[in-house]
């Protein structure tokens, strides 16, 4: 039997190597799901000087920014393209420096505005 002993440690250790890690308890990962009432928070703080951000708002503030019910519904818009959008230069948009979790958020509270659009049709 001890003869097997240190090939029975390494299978054992190898298992332990496979088996899942435990669950982070630690902050969101980037791409984890973001939050919509973070998302709304944060637009209306940052965003809603120009921008039409909540979806009974018909006109921006700001008449060549678009509005978000505008900007989720147009073809191609997901997380990844809001996200290279935000981090291009505009010419009448400040530049911004989002926070990826940010970047999350804003996408998952904008994407309501394209349920709720999809809703009302």
């Amino acid at each position: 039997m001890s003869e097997l002993r240190p090939l029975l440690m390494s299978l054992v250790l190898a298992a332990a190597a496979c088996a899942a890690p435990p669950p982070s308890s630690g902050p969101p990962l980037i791409g984890d799901a973001g939050s919509a009432a973070r998302g709304l928070v944060y637009a209306q703080e940052v965003c809603a000087d120009c921008h039409a951000v909540a979806p009974d708002m018909d006109a921006s503030p700001h008449p060549d920014a678009p509005a978000f019910a505008t900007i989720v519904q147009a073809p191609g818009m997901t997380g990844t393209a809001l996200n290279v959008w935000l981090h291009s230069d505009h010419e009448q948009m400040p530049h911004l420096i989002i926070d990826p979790d940010r970047v999350d958020d804003l996408w998952t509270y904008m994407s309501t505005l394209r349920q709720e659009q999809s809703g009302n049709r």
